[in-house]
């Protein structure tokens, strides 16, 4: 009798909130069972799986696409999970998005053919108009993209989607593969991808915010690019000499003691308009050149960064977002050099618990997409607050 009413409890609590979300172990068994268990009876538009690299990622694919038929299901494998606990690691992720607050459209993206570039903002022109008519009483829209962190393409690739999105903001995060860089998948609709992106335009009745913080701020120490590979988005040379060595100096430190960590205690960023935006280095190359995250240029002025206080600064971001109404739900794309900086600032538990206590979930990322822009070492998503109730209506 008991255990009848918490269910019931637990189904009114759910039926409150816009967003479902199942987080399970990647080596549990009956993996999809569970999440299927813990979405509820429930019909989705869309539903995002953020899988970590342990999962099996092709039996998640083809068990997801026999339990979400009829949804749009897209995924990626991750460089650490957002979950109930804040930082996790070995799980697999779910988000639905009710079809009773929203509507999308999917379709995946060959970065391989992005020469067709026109075509693809004639193609989102035409799929936001549709998706407009479509579901005219949902006001609020969104776009989410999902890229191989390895493709090297989320420059450009950001640059052509903004054109054709227009107003819709536009957030993403690039899939991982923990801290190994040597593999990331993507799906969507049951078709594994390699090479690619998958995008998702969304429109709802609940009210969203697209966003993106970080807790950097430049120096005045700069250096310039004097040698580059923007395309492999290498440094060879700063301040006409070997970068991984002039880099080094400037900190005071060994080359050859150069790792993720110390990436990540040591930011640089560059300047674009009135703002500063992170280029994070991913590692050093067996030539001595710095391998980036992002493309840069030769010519390019690079700042080094500091760290403002991450648990004070996130919290401030965070309850921004809270200022007016307590989000449902924020979807967040952290970068992976966030998680690190945390860790060797002891902070990891802090953290967490601010994420865990603001509902983000989401996971760790190798890059970031706000708006035209492909960013590093930011937590960039959208928050989801709860329905208009004027607006909530049958799914078209």
């Amino acid at each position: 009798m008991n255990g009848a009413y918490h269910r019931s409890a637990r189904e009114e609590t759910a039926d409150k909130k816009a967003m479902r979300v199942a987080q399970v172990a990647c080596d549990q068994p009956d993996l999809m069972e569970e999440i299927r268990s813990q979405l509820g009876d429930e019909t989705f538009a869309l539903v995002c799986l953020f899988a970590a690299p342990c999962a099996d990622f092709k039996k998640l694919i083809e068990a997801a696409s026999n339990c979400f038929g009829g949804s749009d299901v897209l995924a990626c494998t991750t460089a650490g999970e957002l979950g109930a606990d804040g930082y996790e690691e070995g799980q697999v992720i779910c988000v639905g998005f009710p079809a009773r607050y929203f509507t999308s459209v999917t379709y995946s993206l060959d970065l391989l053919n992005l020469a067709e570039d026109q075509q693809i903002i004639d193609s989102l022109i035409q799929q936001r108009m549709a998706l407009a008519q479509s579901a005219p009483d949902r006001q609020h829209e969104f776009a989410l993209l999902l890229v191989d962190g390895l493709s090297m393409s989320e420059e450009n690739l950001t640059t052509t989607l903004a054109s054709g999105l227009g107003p819709m903001p536009l957030f993403g995060g690039s899939a991982g593969d923990g801290v190994n860089f040597r593999q990331t998948w993507l799906s969507h609709n049951g078709e594994i991808l390699e090479n690619a992106a998958v995008l998702a335009l969304v429109r709802s009745s609940c009210p969203v915010k697209v966003f993106s913080h970080d807790n950097l701020a430049p120096t005045e120490m700069r250096m310039v690019v004097t040698a580059a590979d923007p395309e492999a988005r290498t440094v060879q040379e700063i301040n006409a000499e070997p970068a991984a060595a002039e880099y080094a100096r400037l900190l005071g430190k060994d080359p050859n003691q150069l790792d993720p960590f110390t990436f990540a205690e040591h930011p640089v960023v560059v300047r674009l308009g009135d703002s500063h935006h992170v280029r994070a280095i991913q590692r050093v190359n067996e030539r001595g050149e710095l391998v980036f995250f992002s493309a840069i240029n030769e010519g390019m002025v690079l700042t080094l960064a500091e760290h403002r206080d991450i648990v004070e600064n996130l919290q401030d971001g965070l309850e921004r977002l809270s200022a007016e109404q307590k989000p449902d739900l924020i979807l967040g794309c952290d970068c992976i050099l966030r998680r690190i900086a945390a860790d060797q600032r002891q902070k990891t538990r802090e953290v967490s618990a601010l994420l865990s206590q603001h509902h983000v979930i989401g996971f760790s990322t190798y890059g970031e997409q706000f708006g035209a822009l492909h960013v590093n070492q930011t937590l960039t998503g959208v928050a989801i607050y709860p329905p208009n109730d004027n607006e909530v209506a049958e799914c078209p």
